[in-house]
C-alpha cells in the first residue's frame, strides 16, 4: 500500500549499507582504548595508530551473531522489558544539567530531582524502564554521582534501569542486588549507551565500558549524536551512512568480546543550525532521520534506538508540544524499540522539567493507544448489543459498556475535555499548570518497593567505600 511517509527502499537502504562499508574500509574508525585496538588486532583487523579498518566480511560475521531481540530482567519480574520485533521500550530523559521550573526559570538540576525522577518513572504507568543520568546532580561531586544514582536507581524503582557509563561500579552494585556476578553474566539486567564522537571515534571511556558491559553480555546502545552539516555531511544520506558506519564498529567490537551480547542500533541525530551551529533538536531533519535508522536497523536485523519526546523549545509551551508529539509518534510508528528520551525534555537536551515529564508521559499514552491495533472478533464486533439496542437505541447504560470502556479508551489524565464553563471555573489553567498539581499528587502517593535489609546495607557500604576511595 502507498505509505504519505514513507522510509528507504530496499535499494536505498542497499546504498547506505554501501557507502558505510566503504567509510569502514577507507577511513576507519578511531578507538582511543588501547585494549580495544588489541582484540580487533588479533582478530585480524587491519589497526594502523588508533584506526581500525573493516572488510565487510569481517563486519558481516559480527553482525550474525547479534540478536535482533532480547529481554531486561527487571528486579520485579512482572516488569521485564522486551526490546526488539514489535516490542518497544520508553524510557525518561537523558543528561539534562538543568530544571525549568513552572515559573519558566532555569536552575541546576540537584539529586532530589534525580529521586523524584525515579519516583515518577516507577509509579508510571506508561514508562517501561528508569534512565540514568535523567538530570545531572550538581550538588554531588561528578567523581561520585554515578555512584548515588545507581543507587537511587534500585532502590526507588522496581523496574530495570540503564546503565552508567563507569561500568565497573555498575556492574558491581548490579551483582550485589542480584547476588553475585555470576547471576547477572550473560543475562540482560540494564543496557548501557555507548556514544560514539562524530565524526568516526570512540573515546577511551566509552570503549573501555563498552569492554566491560560486553564482557557480562549486557546490551548496549549506540546512540550516534551527528548533526548534519558540522560533525556529519551537510546531507541526510551522507549523514545516515556516517553514524551507521560509527554504529556498526561499536557492534563489531561487542560481538568480538562476547558474541550474542545484544546491541542496538540507533542515534539522536538531527541537523544544526546554520545560523548558530546549534543542535536543531526539534526540526523535521531530526524526524526523516529517524525513519532512516529505522530502516538501517531493520536491515541488519537489529533493535533500533532513537530519540523520543524531543524539543528546541524553554517552556511546555505549543511548541515543545508541536516538536515532542511529531517526534514520538514518527518514531513509534516507524518501528523503534527503545525510547530513552520519551518524557521531560526541554532546550535541546539542556533541561529537563517536571511538568513536561508528565504532559510527554500522558502523550506516551496516547500513542501507545493509537498504536495497538483495532481488535476484530465476535465480542469486538458487539453484534449482540447492536441488535439488543436496535435503531435509534442507546448503549449507554449497558454492562458491556460499563465493563469494557477503561480497556477499549484511553482517559487523559491532564488534557481538558468537557464544556467550556467547566474549564473557565477551574481557572482557566493551561496544561502545564494541571501538571505541576498532579506532581504534587504523584509523589505524595509514591511507596518505594521492597528490598532485602542486607542487600540494601550491602549497597549503601558500597557507595560509602567508593566514595572515600575516588578522589573529589
Amino acid at each position: 500500500m502507498w505509505q504519505r511517509m514513507a522510509g528507504l527502499s530496499n535499494a536505498e537502504a542497499d546504498r547506505i549499507h554501501g557507502a558505510a562499508m566503504e567509510i569502514l574500509g577507507d577511513v576507519g574508525v578511531a578507538f582511543h582504548e588501547p585494549e580495544a585496538l588489541e582484540i580487533f588486532r588479533a582478530r585480524g583487523f587491519g589497526v594502523e595508530g588508533k584506526t581500525v579498518f573493516f572488510r565487510e566480511d569481517q563486519l558481516m560475521a559480527c553482525l550474525s551473531t547479534a540478536p535482533s531481540r532480547f529481554v531486561v530482567h527487571a528486579k520485579n519480574p512482572e516488569k521485564n522489558v522486551r526490546i526488539g520485533g514489535k516490542d518497544f521500550a520508553l524510557l525518561p530523559g537523558w543528561g539534562a544539567p538543568f530544571i525549568i521550573d513552572p515559573d519558566g526559570e532555569q536552575r541546576p538540576a540537584n539529586m532530589a530531582d534525580y529521586t523524584d525522577f525515579c519516583k515518577l518513572v516507577h509509579t508510571s504507568p506508561f514508562l517501561d524502564m528508569m534512565g540514568f543520568l535523567t538530570v545531572m546532580p550538581s550538588d554531588i561531586s561528578p567523581a561520585h554521582s554515578h555512584l548515588d544514582m545507581c543507587l537511587a536507581n534500585l532502590l526507588l524503582t522496581d523496574k530495570a534501569s540503564m546503565a552508567s557509563p563507569q561500568a565497573r561500579d555498575n556492574l558491581e552494585m548490579l551483582a550485589i542486588f542480584r547476588g553475585g556476578r555470576d547471576k547477572i553474566q550473560n543475562l540482560p539486567v540494564t543496557v548501557s549507551k555507548i556514544n560514539p564522537v562524530s565524526p568516526l571515534i570512540y573515546a577511551e571511556e566509552m570503549a573501555g565500558a563498552l569492554i566491560e558491559y560486553a564482557r557480562m553480555g549486557q546490551p548496549l546502545q549506540f546512540p550516534s549524536a551527528a548533526m548534519a552539516g558540522t560533525s556529519a555531511p551537510v546531507t541526510l544520506a551522507g549523514t545516515l551512512a556516517l553514524i551507521t558506519a560509527e554504529i556498526l564498529a561499536g557492534v563489531a567490537l561487542v560481538q568480538l568480546i562476547n558474541p550474542g551480547t545484544p546491541c542496538v542500533f540507533g542515534g539522536n541525530t538531527t541537523a544544526s543550525d546554520m545560523r548558530t551551529g546549534a543542535m536543531a533538536l526539534g526540526g523535521p531533519e531530526a524526524i526523516v532521520l529517524i525513519r532512516g535508522i529505522t530502516d538501517m536497523a531493520r536491515f541488519y536485523g537489529l533493535p533500533c534506538k532513537a530519540g523520543g519526546s524531543v524539543t528546541d523549545a524553554f517552556f511546555p509551551d505549543m511548541q515543545a508540544g508541536v516538536e515532542s508529539g511529531i517526534s514520538l509518534f514518527t518514531a513509534l510508528a516507524s518501528g523503534v524499540n527503545m525510547l530513552d528520551q520519551s518524557c521531560g525534555i526541554l532546550a535541546c537536551f539542556n533541561a529537563m522539567s517536571f511538568e513536561k515529564f508528565l504532559i510527554d508521559e500522558e502523550t506516551c499514552g496516547y500513542v501507545r493507544r493509537v498504536l495497538t491495533p483495532m481488535a476484530v472478533n465476535d465480542h469486538t464486533l458487539a453484534l449482540d448489543q447492536i441488535k439488543r439496542a436496535g435503531i435509534g437505541g442507546a448503549f449507554l447504560t449497558f454492562p458491556e459498556t460499563f465493563n469494557g470502556f477503561k480497556k477499549e479508551f484511553f482517559i487523559p489524565r491532564l488534557a481538558v475535555r468537557g464544556g467550556y464553563e467547566k474549564w473557565r471555573e477551574n481557572g482557566k489553567q493551561e496544561m502545564w499548570e494541571r501538571a505541576a498539581a498532579y506532581k504534587a499528587e504523584r509523589l505524595a502517593a509514591y511507596e518505594r518497593p521492597g528490598i532485602d535489609p542486607a542487600i540494601e546495607k550491602e549497597l549503601t557500604a558500597y557507595v560509602e567505600k567508593r566514595k572515600a576511595q575516588i578522589p573529589g
